[in-house]
């Protein structure tokens, strides 16, 4: 009966004791085994040659071409307003009529003056010759004579003034019909009828702005106006005529103006507390979308470039002695390069030098890996795109 409770004991009790051994010594070499490390991924994108302009905005506002204050050059009662405000003018179009009566009454005593030195002279003249007639036979004195003779000459100056009194008589009168000096948009009228108003008065009735075509005012450095004229000189700059240059205007919303304006480097002067300069662009505004005052960038075209390679900004880094580096993927490892950088365009680097189309420039997980490390690449076409627009 001892014989089978020993081997029942030993039947049932050594897999038991086998598995336990086998699971000790499973875990023990499973510690002491190296582990195998992954390989890091990283985002990279191909980069591409392609077209590029290099362009340069201005910072500006517009102006008017011209701008006439209008103010009554004598004085008198407002009678009518005849323009609608904000409407169209033309120069000698009438904006007001001033109360004519007492210029009317002005300019018929100046012609009763005018008519009364008139004969005056005619009688002088008469006197005059009959004095000289008698002075030969000495029937009068020399003196009488030359006194006669010296009253045609008085009469004569009178009349002249007269003329003057009358002319100027004539052109109050017209002053009383106040008209637009220049063509243009006319603003809203200080005054109504009924108003009383001087003449030369400080007070402005109206303003006409001319609107087309208009002036563009931009602010630039000293140092890139030189850069400017000098690719100008070269013909880098896309000139419209001699000492010009073609510029876009970029509105207020981010939107390109349909017309292409001439800027004019001629006349700059430099502002000494700021070390900018203001420059002159003359742009065409039929529809008369743009309005004086207003906030736009002049867009300058400098140069073109076919081959030009963009690099996303996040993929440049930049040491503290100012270099410009990026991170390759070649043969499956990640090499550091230096390279050159010009402008941002659209959020992105316009390298200059040190890339060539077809490289993959590391865009994402560059802060996990060093140089000489393998990596796995994530190729651009599964990355987020990188928006390639060009700077406007």
């Amino acid at each position: 009966m001892s014989i089978n409770i020993t081997t029942r004991f030993r039947v049932t009790v050594a897999p038991a004791i086998a598995l336990i051994v086998f699971s000790l010594v499973s875990g023990c070499s499973s510690d002491n085994a190296p582990a195998t490390a992954a390989v890091p991924k990283v985002g990279v994108v191909t980069l591409k040659a392609q077209s590029q302009v290099l362009q340069t905005e201005l910072a500006g506002r517009t102006q008017a071409f011209m701008v006439a204050q209008v103010r009554p050059q004598v004085g008198g009662l407002v009678l009518r307003r005849l323009f609608i405000e904000g409407s169209e003018v033309k120069a000698g179009q009438v904006l007001y009529e001033l109360d004519p009566a007492p210029y009317r009454a002005a300019l018929a005593q100046s012609e009763a003056s005018l008519a009364k030195s008139r004969a005056s002279f005619k009688a002088a003249q008469v006197t005059a010759n009959r004095t000289a007639e008698l002075a030969e036979f000495e029937a009068v004195s020399r003196q009488d004579n030359d006194d006669a003779q010296a009253s045609v000459q008085t009469a004569a100056a009178d009349v002249k003034l007269a003329e003057a009194a009358l002319e100027i008589a004539r052109i109050n009168l017209t002053y009383t019909r106040i008209v637009a000096p220049i063509s243009g948009r006319i603003e809203t009228s200080a005054v109504t009828p009924g108003a009383l108003v001087v003449a030369n008065q400080e007070a402005v009735l109206t303003t006409i702005q001319q609107l087309d075509p208009l002036y563009v005012d931009v602010t630039q450095s000293t140092t890139e106006l030189l850069r400017l004229q000098r690719e100008l000189a070269a013909g880098t700059l896309r000139s419209a005529a001699a000492g010009e240059a073609d510029m876009a205007l970029r509105l207020e919303d981010g939107s390109l103006y349909n017309q292409t304006g001439r800027l004019k480097f001629s006349g700059a002067s430099v502002n000494e507390s700021t070390g900018t300069v203001t420059l002159r662009a003359e742009i065409a505004n039929p529809e008369r979308q743009l309005l004086p005052g207003m906030y736009v960038r002049g867009v300058l075209e400098q140069a073109r470039d076919d081959q030009a390679i963009l690099v996303p900004q996040q993929a440049v880094t930049r040491s503290a002695s100012g270099n410009t580096s990026v991170l390759l993927v070649v043969d499956g490892k990640i090499e550091q390069r230096q390279i050159t950088v010009g402008r941002v365009v659209d959020h992105q680097w316009w390298v200059t030098s040190g890339l060539a189309a077809g490289e993959r420039v590391v865009v994402e997980g560059g802060q996990k890996v060093r140089p000489g490390a393998v990596v796995s690449v994530v190729d651009d076409a599964d990355l987020p795109q990188v928006s390639m627009t060009k700077e406007g």
